[in-house]
C-alpha cells in the first residue's frame, strides 16, 4: 500500500492574450495583489497559431506569460482558474472577453494548465475546472504531447517554460 503525501509546492504561471496589450499591466496588478510578486515576465509574443478567438476578441492578438515568486499548492488551481475567469468577466465588453487568462503551474517534471473545457486528455478537478498536463520535462527540456496546443509547441514557448523551470529549481534547492 502506498503512503500518501502532500504534493510539493508548484510554480504558478499565467499566460494571457489580448489585442489590447495595455490590459496586460492592469491584469498583472490584480494578479499580484492576489498571488504576490511576479518573478518572470516574457516578451510580448504574437498569438497566431489559431483564429479560434478572433470572432470574440478580434485580430492581432498578443500573448504574455508571468510566473509568480510565491509557490502554490497544486490543488489551488481550481480556485485560481475561477478567480482568473472573474477577471476576464470584469474586463469584458458586450459579453465578449477583451483578455483571456490561462493559469497553470509548473513543477520540475511538467506544465499543467487549467481549463473549463472537458476533453479526453483532461481530468476533472471540481467546480467545472479540468486539468491538463500540457508539457513534460525530459532530457533537459520541455516536450509537448500530441494534444498540446500548437503555440505551446513552439521553441519560443518552450524556452520561456525552461527559463521559469530554472527559477523554480533555484527556489526548490534554496528551500532544502
Amino acid at each position: 500500500m502506498g503512503k500518501t503525501e502532500k504534493a510539493e509546492p508548484a510554480k504558478l504561471i499565467i499566460g494571457m492574450f489580448s489585442n489590447k496589450t495595455n490590459l496586460f499591466e492592469k491584469v498583472k496588478k490584480i494578479l499580484e495583489e492576489k498571488f504576490g510578486p511576479v518573478d518572470f515576465v516574457s516578451e510580448v509574443l504574437p498569438f497566431n497559431k489559431t483564429n479560434y478567438y478572433e470572432k470574440e476578441m478580434g485580430k492581432d492578438l498578443k500573448r504574455i506569460f508571468y510566473s509568480f515568486q510565491r509557490l502554490i499548492s497544486p490543488e489551488s488551481l481550481v480556485e485560481i482558474k475561477i478567480f482568473t475567469n472573474q477577471i476576464e468577466e470584469k474586463f469584458s465588453e458586450g459579453g465578449k472577453r477583451r483578455v483571456n487568462i490561462d493559469p497553470g503551474y509548473l513543477t520540475l517534471s511538467k506544465l499543467v494548465l487549467a481549463s473549463t473545457k472537458d476533453y479526453s486528455h483532461r481530468i476533472y478537478l471540481k467546480e467545472g475546472i479540468y486539468a491538463e498536463v500540457t508539457l513534460r520535462f525530459e532530457k533537459g527540456t520541455f516536450i509537448p504531447y500530441e494534444y498540446t496546443y500548437p503555440d505551446y509547441r513552439t521553441p519560443e514557448y518552450l524556452h520561456i517554460f525552461n527559463q521559469i523551470r530554472q527559477i523554480y529549481l533555484n527556489q526548490v534547492v534554496s528551500q532544502k
